[in-house]
């Protein structure tokens, strides 16, 4: 495993946040399968043993940086150690990401809902304003947002999740407008529910949703999400055909059916 310490090893480099497992872990993965050298980040100790298991599959080089994103403190120690490769970074997966589930008045608590809005929107911003000026000042970059379907629908019993997914969502279309003849492409993966520890952590095992046996794997929503931003390509939906459907209702369907759907899915208690 590589330290910090500058490398010139003549292939490009990444950088992916969230990668200690799931969705972030499978973006790495591609990145290493197609040549390119990684620094992935993640609060848990976990990132190391994902570096070591990358580094074992593939030749390439593996840093792990373990940071709290959802600190100010910690999205400037990422990018420290980002600079310190004296890599330029030719892509990056913001892919960090948290959730809660619950009733939002009578059982979530501010602290948790704060921490979503800490990792999913505010770290967001704060990197990519690190990273994007040295990608305009090369004329080159490429960046993936994981958004989410989430993002096109009201989050009954998610809502500030699904709200910073549709934050995520909006920042990114807006980036890449202003982006458009700089070099640099930005691209949204929009993921419907995955096989990851996420509903774990969102305290949403009890949900239908989390309880479900026909969520989409992490690797194949990696895998399409990684070729759209190869593509340049604006957003892709990623996962499975049920998941693809539901995001084309969602395009037609009218906010308050899309929160009762939701609500049916999301409800505390509803796997029972």
């Amino acid at each position: 495993m590589s330290d910090l310490t500058p490398e010139d090893t003549g292939r490009p480099f990444a950088v992916v946040t969230g990668a200690s497992s799931g969705i972030g872990r499978e973006l790495a993965a591609q990145f290493a399968e197609h040549g390119y050298d990684v620094l992935i980040t993640a609060e848990e100790a976990a990132i190391a043993l994902a570096a070591d298991d990358l580094q074992q599959r593939y030749a390439v080089t593996v840093i792990p940086v373990r940071a709290d994103l959802a600190s100010y403190d910690g999205v400037e120690q990422l990018w420290g150690a980002i600079v310190a490769t004296g890599r330029d970074v030719e892509a990056i997966a913001l892919n960090a990401g948290r959730g809660i589930g619950g009733d939002f008045v009578r059982e979530t608590r501010l602290e948790d809902e704060q921490n979503v809005i800490d990792v999913n929107v505010t770290s967001t911003v704060h990197l990519a304003k690190r990273v994007l000026p040295d990608m305009v000042a090369r004329g080159r970059g490429r960046v993936l947002f994981t958004s989410s379907i989430a993002s096109m629908m009201p989050g009954t019993y998610q809502a500030v999740y699904n709200a910073s997914k549709s934050f995520v969502q909006s920042f990114a279309e807006a980036l890449r407008a202003e982006l458009k003849d700089t070099g640099v492409t930005v691209t949204s993966l929009m993921p419907g529910p995955t096989e990851t520890n996420f509903f774990d952590r969102a305290e949403m095992l009890d949900t239908r949703v989390g309880a479900s046996d026909h969520k989409d794997d992490a690797a194949q929503v990696a895998k399409q999400g990684f070729e759209a931003l190869m593509k340049g390509e604006e957003k892709v939906v990623a996962g499975s055909l049920m998941t693809k459907a539901q995001a084309a209702t969602s395009k037609v369907l009218p906010d308050r059916a899309k929160a009762a759907m939701h609500s049916k899915m999301a409800e505390p208690g509803s796997a029972e």
